[in-house]
């Protein structure tokens, strides 16, 4: 008998020996209908908001500069296919407080071959035909050698001045520089503008500031873009490095747990105290550098990200963290450690689990590839109903007007009684709307969307989990190992879950998936009120945001353990989710300490394969070590590629040890339920290996001889 036996009653009665059970039900029955009829009319409904999108959307919005008639900027097989770049008529103009709010220029912007490249006043281009001709390139169309500059101007056909300009994301912007620590444009302190106005550089700075990201954003992106082009081959060798040590450390941990267990632990600590060591000696070696002693609050933000390592607060913080870690993990450590014989003894049991059941490793690249049609799906239908409004056209004007921001048709505008009362006033391109019922409910179908995408994805893990706990329980129950293990086991357990629980996977993961997509709107609320000053708001959302963190994680635990139910008894998700719960409260100790225990010796196996991995990729990309100097890339920044090989090395060893998490779970509540129906007796044996056994002080009676 379980001990805590004063739980029983209260949190349901313990199994009884039943003789006919050998492991996984297999006469079992279609389990949760209502849920899966649901489901499959939600996805057929999400199929169809696809069809919709794809029908309705048009991801040139995105790929492709609009121009002030609503046309795409180098659209292959249109007239501007070749006009790849969109220009400002006055950029000045984009630095109106109004482009932060309707997130449009209020100047003409017209598709140019390219940017121009030298000033130039259209009174002055005028007065030569060379110039002329090279003017009209940024003019629009029907501009005539024999009108006036008062008519092309009046007309809005042409700038009254081009700037020099560069291409930044496909559109024309000043080409800002500064020498002596003077804004110039075009190597230029001052130009003339339209008026004949001697104007400073600097004035052009707001207009563009607005008009696009900051310039030093763009200079970052390139550098990162330029060091995945030249490292990219390494972190290739990286990951596979990561997925190397995983499998080995899988491979070592089915023959040497307990030894592997206490190796891995040591080299955890010896890692972490290395990174203290390292933080240490670059904290003193900084010691009297000048401004080395800059606190990160007066450095500020800075997009040379290598300026931080130049200071000693930066090195110091690194070292209070990996200091408070280690720390945390000696304690943990020295008040588990009796439990931690235990947690190996459950740890060998699932190496055998899966030596048996090799192909179980393989499984989280099927669910990997789910996963990815799952997001593939979900992002290209986000695209096109984002894509699929209808090009809105306003006016924009400079002096006073009843119209303005009132909606216009570019067609015939220059005839149109808004033109006549307000004489400077011009028809643009605005944003992408519409008034139709489609685009009415468009934003229900993006809200529709995004929750399919959670209750896909969390359907795909739920099947993973289910498909997974199925093969391994038939490994413990098998009375003879491995000759009572069914011949393909997961296969046999994805089978069953598809064919019979469908409508359960369903049910499980829509419940996580209201969750989720609640903690998504608190997301999305946060950011919304964080101008706010109301503290009661501030107070109640982060209360909020709180409960449904805790919330998310009781009912991933308890959708995991319901589903190992499931794919033993073949029970619906509330009985089964009841079922596994009563087990867990009557076996509380045990499962706040061995299966808590066994889930912190995963994490550290995750985290020696990301420690291991990560200071290889340090000391080879940062150019460290002598010898790999002539080897490693010329890079801006070196962290690029070690936090790329930091995170895909935690994603490949989570898919890895995420199998073996599973397999401890599954075999935690058999041996549970091992407990429970079995006595020891030569009628009732335990199942359990005879090192559980042993652990536990469990024997199993042998028949008397007659």
């Amino acid at each position: 008998m379980p001990e805590d036996g004063q739980y029983y009653g209260k949190h349901g009665e313990p199994r009884k020996y039943d003789p006919n059970f050998k492991g996984p039900i297999q006469n079992r029955g279609c389990t949760d209908i209502v849920c899966c009829i649901l489901f499959a009319i939600c996805i057929v409904g999400y199929i169809a908001v696809g069809i919709l999108a794809w029908s309705q959307g048009d991801p040139r919005k995105v790929i492709y500069p609009t121009d002030s008639m609503g046309q795409f900027c180098g659209q292959a097989g249109t007239p501007l296919e070749n006009k790849r770049l969109l220009f400002y008529f006055n950029i000045m103009k984009c630095a109106s407080p109004m482009v932060l709010l309707e997130f449009q220029c209020p100047t003409t912007q017209l598709c140019v071959e390219q940017c121009p490249e030298k000033f130039m006043t259209l009174l002055k281009a005028y007065t030569n035909r060379n110039d002329f001709d090279y003017y009209k390139k940024f003019c629009k169309e029907g501009v005539t050698n024999s009108m006036g500059v008062p008519k092309i101007l009046e007309l809005g056909l042409c700038p009254a001045i081009l700037i020099p300009s560069k291409p930044f994301t496909r559109r024309c912007f000043p080409a800002l520089g500064q020498k002596g620590g003077v804004i110039t444009v075009g190597n230029n302190s001052h130009f003339e503008d339209e008026n004949g106005k001697i104007r400073d550089a600097k004035d052009l700075v707001d207009g563009v500031k607005n008009a696009s990201v900051v310039i030093e954003a763009r200079q970052v992106a390139m550098k990162i873009f330029e060091d995945y082009t030249q490292s990219w081959y390494w972190i290739l060798i990286g990951l596979v490095i990561a997925t190397v040590l995983s499998l080995l450390f899988l491979i070592l941990l089915r023959f040497l747990a307990g030894i592997m267990v206490w190796v891995m632990i040591v080299l955890v600590i010896l890692v972490i105290a290395y990174g203290i060591f390292h933080c240490y000696m670059e904290y003193a070696a900084l010691e009297g550098e000048p401004g080395a002693d800059v606190t990160l609050q007066e450095l500020g933000f800075q997009t040379d990200f290598l300026v931080y390592l130049q200071i000693r607060q930066t090195w110091l913080a690194f070292m209070i963290i990996l200091a408070i870690l280690e720390v945390i993990i000696l304690l943990l450590l020295i008040f588990l450690r009796k439990r931690i014989l235990i947690a190996i003894a459950l740890i060998k049991e699932a190496s055998r689990a899966i030596g048996h059941v090799m192909c179980s490793l393989f499984y989280p690249l099927f669910t990997f590839l789910l996963l990815v049609v799952v997001i593939a799906y979900w992002a290209v239908t986000a695209v096109f109903l984002s894509t699929s409004n209808e090009p809105v056209y306003k006016v924009f004007n400079e002096s006073v007007c009843i119209y303005s921001r009132a909606t216009c048709d570019p067609a015939n505008y220059s005839t149109s009684p808004m033109k006549q009362q307000c004489r400077d006033s011009e028809c643009l391109f605005a944003f992408y709307g519409g008034e139709t019922i489609y685009h009415k409910y468009l934003i229900g179908l993006q809200f529709y969307n995004v929750f399919l995408f959670f209750w896909c994805a969390n359907f795909v893990t739920a099947l993973g989990q289910m498909t997974l706990a199925g093969a391994f329980a038939s490994y413990y129950w098998a009375a003879v190992k491995p000759d009572d293990i069914p011949t393909f086991p997961v296969f046999s357990a994805l089978g069953r879950s598809l064919r019979y629980h469908t409508g359960t996977l369903a049910f499980g993961s829509f419940i996580l998936s209201v969750i989720q997509i609640i903690r998504v709107l608190l997301e999305y609320l946060d950011h919304k009120l964080k101008g706010a000053h109301n503290k009661f708001t501030k107070f109640l959302l982060c209360c909020l945001k709180c409960c449904f963190w805790c919330l998310e994680k009781c009912i991933k635990f308890l959708n995991r353990n319901a589903y190992i139910m499931v794919a033993i008894y073949g029970k619906n998700f509330c009985t089964s989710a009841k079922n596994a719960f009563f087990l867990l409260m009557r076996n509380f100790i045990r499962v706040a300490v061995l299966d808590k225990v066994t889930d912190f010796l995963l994490f550290l196996g995750k985290l020696l394969v990301v420690g291991l991995v990560g200071v290889f990729a340090f000391f080879f990309f940062s150019g460290r070590v002598k010898a790999f100097e002539n080897t490693a890339p010329n890079l801006h920044y070196y962290w690029v590629p070690i936090l790329t090989v930091v995170i895909g090395s935690y994603l490949i060893a989570h898919g890895f040890f995420s199998v073996y998490a599973m397999c401890v779970d599954t075999l935690f509540l058999c041996f549970l339920e091992d407990l429970e129906r079995n006595d020891g007796s030569p009628e009732r044996p335990y199942l359990m290996p005879e090192s559980l056994r042993k652990v536990l002080k469990k024997k199993n009676k042998t028949q008397p001889a007659e």
